[in-house]
C-alpha cells in the first residue's frame, strides 16, 4: 500500500495545490458571491473523487483487470477479446485514449512542478521572476535521471509522498474550524444549483467554466488503473479509502474554511493554510511530490509506448531496461528526450500553473471519457450483465464526463488547444503507421512464395549446403522469408540447418513462460518457431534462442547467421495513401529502431538483404 501512494496516487495528490484555488477565482470572476462559488465549487469536487474516482475507478475499472494488468491498451484488448463486432470501434478508442494519455504526460510535470515553485512568491514577492527558471532546471534535472531508472529513487516515493498526504490532511484539519459551513458542500445541490445558475449567456458560461476547473482536482485518476498491475487492486483500494480520499477531502475542505473567513487568503489558499514557519519546508515537500507526480506520468509514457510498439500502433523505438529485477523498469530515450523539449517548451509559454489549467482538463477529461466507452463493452460482454444493467450504470458517469469535457472545451483557446493539438499528432501518426504498415504487410504477402512449395522445389532441384545455422526472420512461418528467396536467387546456398522464427504479440499483458515457443520440427530443413509476447513485453532474441535450447532445439548464437530483410521504401503515384500520408508513413519506418539493435541480435552475426517497396 506505502508503495502505490508513492506511485499511483503522486499525479491526483498534487491537485490541492491548484484545483480549488483556480475554480473558485473562475467562479468570482463575474461578481459571483464569495460563498456561493466557495460550497458549489466544494460541493462539485466532492462529488467528482466520490462518483468519477471512487465509484469508477476504485470499485468498477479496477475490477476490469486484463491478467493484472490495467491501463488504456489492456482495457481495449480486454474488449476486444469479447466485443469481436466491435473491435475497429475499440481499436479507435484506444488510439484515441493513448493520445489524449501523451497530452496529459507533457501538460503534468509543467503544470504540477510550476504549482510547487509558485510557493516561493509567498516566502518573498522578490522570487517571482525565478519561479519558471526553478522549474525548468528541476525539470531538466528530472529528465536527466531517467535513463539510471526509477529503482534507487523509487524506495523513497512512498514514504515521501505519505508524508505529503499527512500534511495535506494537517493543513486542512487546522482550519476547518473557521467556517464549518463548508461541511454543507456534502449535499449535491449546491454543486448542481451553482452550474445550473451560472451557465447561461447572461452570466458567461460562468458554471461551465468552474466545471472544467473543477475536473483538474481528479487529474492522475486514470493512474489507479493504469498501475494495477504494479500494486494488485487491493492494495490501491485501501490506499484511497483510508488513507488517500481523506487526506485529499480534509485538504479541500480546509482551504474552504480560510478563504471564507479569510477573503483574502483566495491569493495561494494552499500554502496559506500553513503557519510560516512551515511555509519554506511545505514549499520543498510540494516540490518533492510534483517530481513524483511527474516521475508516475513519465515511467506511464514509457511503458504506454513499449505497448504501442508490440501492438503495431508505432515504429520500434530503442528500449532498455534499467532493472534486472524488474520486467517494468524501462527507459526509451527517444521518449524521454521529446517529452523534455515538449515540457520546457510548454513552460516557458505558459509561464504559470494558472495559465496551464485549462489545457490539463481536456486531456484528462478526454482520457476518462475514452476508458468510460470502452468500460461499458467489459462490463456488458465480458462480465455478461445485462446490456441495459451496463448502460445504467456506465451511461451516468460517461455523461458527467461528457459534461466536464464540453466545459473545457469553451477554454480552446486560452490552453485547451494544446492537448487537442498534442494528442491530435499522436493519433495522426499512429493511424499513418497502422495503414501504411497494413499496405506494406499485404505487399509482402502478395511477394511470399509458400514454404511448403519452396521446400518440394528445394527437394526437386537440391541447392548447395553449408554448415551451420541460419535463422530467418519472419510475420508468417509458413511463407518463404523475403531473405531467404533472396539468398536463394542470388548465392545459390542452403545452410544445414533453417529456422524461420516469427514474434508475434497476444492481445494480453504477458505470456506464461510454457506458453512462449511454438515449435514444428516435421521438417528438419526448415525448422519453425513462433514466440509469443504480451504486449507489457519486450522480446528478445537471445532469451528465445535460450527456450528453444529448454526443448531440445539447441541454437548456437555464436555459430548461427541472421537473415533480415530490410526494406527501403520509396513513394509511388499508385499508393492508397494521400501523398502526405505516405511520406509521413516512410520518415517513420525510416525512424524505426534498427531490428538487430531492438532484437539483441549480435550485431557480427547478422546478414541483411535489401529490397525496394513501393507504398
Amino acid at each position: 500500500m506505502l508503495g502505490s501512494i508513492g506511485v499511483v496516487f503522486g499525479d491526483i495528490g498534487t491537485s490541492p495545490i491548484y484545483a480549488f484555488k483556480e475554480a473558485v477565482l473562475a467562479g468570482q470572476a463575474e461578481g459571483v458571491s464569495s460563498r456561493e462559488a466557495v460550497i458549489g465549487v466544494l460541493s462539485l469536487i466532492i462529488w467528482v473523487l466520490f462518483l468519477i474516482v471512487t465509484l469508477k475507478y476504485v470499485f468498477i475499472l479496477l475490477r476490469a483487470d486484463n491478467k493484472g494488468e490495467g491501463g488504456t491498451f489492456a482495457l481495449m484488448a480486454l474488449g476486444q477479446s469479447v466485443a469481436k463486432r466491435s473491435s475497429p470501434l475499440l481499436f479507435a478508442l484506444g488510439l484515441a485514449g493513448a493520445s489524449f494519455f501523451y497530452g496529459d504526460a507533457v501538460i503534468t510535470p509543467a503544470v504540477s512542478v510550476l504549482s510547487a515553485v509558485e510557493g516561493m512568491k509567498l516566502i518573498s514577492p522578490a522570487l517571482e521572476k525565478a519561479v519558471v527558471p526553478i522549474a525548468a532546471l528541476i525539470i531538466v534535472a528530472l529528465f536527466l535521471v531517467q535513463s539510471r531508472g526509477t529503482a534507487s529513487m523509487g524506495k523513497w516515493f512512498g514514504p515521501i509522498t505519505a508524508v505529503w498526504f499527512v500534511a495535506l490532511a494537517a493543513g486542512g484539519l487546522n482550519h476547518l474550524l473557521d467556517d464549518t459551513s463548508v461541511l454543507s458542500a456534502f449535499n449535491p445541490i449546491h454543486g448542481i444549483m451553482f452550474v445550473a445558475s451560472h451557465s447561461g449567456p447572461s452570466s458567461h458560461f460562468i458554471g461551465l467554466t468552474v466545471m472544467g476547473l473543477v475536473f483538474l482536482a481528479v487529474t492522475g485518476a486514470e493512474a489507479l488503473y493504469a498501475d494495477l498491475g504494479h500494486f494488485g487492486r487491493k492494495p490501491i483500494q485501501f490506499g484511497w479509502m483510508a488513507f488517500v480520499l481523506p487526506a485529499l477531502l480534509l485538504n479541500y475542505l480546509g482551504q474552504g474554511a480560510l478563504v471564507l473567513a479569510h477573503p483574502e487568503a483566495m491569493q495561494n489558499p494552499f500554502y496559506l493554510l500553513y503557519p510560516d514557519w512551515a511555509l519554506i519546508p511545505m514549499v520543498i515537500l510540494a516540490t518533492m511530490a510534483a517530481v513524483i507526480a511527474s516521475q508516475a506520468v513519465i515511467t506511464g509514457a514509457f511503458s504506454l509506448t513499449r505497448q504501442a510498439v508490440q501492438l503495431g500502433l508505432m515504429p520500434r523505438l530503442a528500449i532498455r531496461h534499467t532493472s534486472e529485477e524488474m520486467a517494468g523498469q524501462i527507459y526509451l530515450p527517444r521518449v524521454n528526450w521529446t517529452l523534455m523539449v515538449l515540457v520546457l517548451a510548454v513552460v516557458i509559454i505558459f509561464g504559470s500553473s494558472s495559465k496551464l489549467a485549462s489545457a490539463y482538463g481536456v486531456s484528462v477529461t478526454g482520457a476518462m471519457v475514452i476508458d468510460s466507452c470502452m468500460a461499458f463493452f467489459v462490463i456488458w460482454k465480458l462480465w455478461g450483465w445485462n446490456f441495459w444493467k451496463a448502460l445504467a450504470l456506465m451511461l451516468p458517469l460517461a455523461l458527467i464526463e461528457q459534461a466536464f469535457f464540453t466545459a473545457n472545451m469553451l477554454k480552446v483557446l486560452e490552453g485547451g488547444w494544446l492537448p487537442i493539438l498534442l494528442a491530435s499528432s499522436m493519433a495522426l501518426m499512429m493511424a499513418t503507421w497502422v495503414r501504411g504498415y497494413g499496405i506494406l504487410s499485404r505487399y509482402s504477402r502478395k511477394n511470399e512464395a509458400d514454404l511448403d512449395w519452396l521446400v518440394r522445389k528445394l527437394e526437386a532441384k537440391p541447392p548447395v549446403r553449408v554448415p551451420g545455422t541460419a535463422v530467418f526472420l519472419s510475420g508468417d512461418v509458413n511463407a518463404a522469408p523475403t531473405a531467404l528467396m533472396h539468398n536463394l536467387k542470388h548465392n545459390r546456398v542452403l545452410h544445414e540447418r533453417n529456422v524461420v522464427l516469427s514474434i508475434r504479440t497476444r492481445d494480453t499483458p504477458r505470456v506464461p513462460r510454457h506458453e512462449r515457443l511454438e515449435i514444428d520440427r516435421s521438417n528438419e530443413t526448415f525448422i519453425k518457431v513462433v514466440a509469443h509476447y504480451g504486449f507489457m513485453e519486450t522480446p528478445s532474441i537471445p532469451k528465445i534462442l535460450e527456450h528453444c535450447r529448454r526443448k531440445d532445439l539447441n541454437i548456437d548464437i555464436g555459430a548461427t547467421s541472421f537473415f533480415l530483410s530490410r526494406r527501403s521504401l520509396r513513394t509511388t503515384s499508385k499508393s492508397e495513401m494521400p501523398r502526405w500520408q505516405e511520406l509521413m508513413f516512410i520518415a517513420l519506418a525510416r525512424s524505426a529502431e534498427d531490428a538487430t539493435t531492438y532484437f539483441q541480435i549480435p550485431i557480427d552475426r547478422v546478414v541483411e538483404v535489401g529490397a525496394q517497396v513501393a507504398v
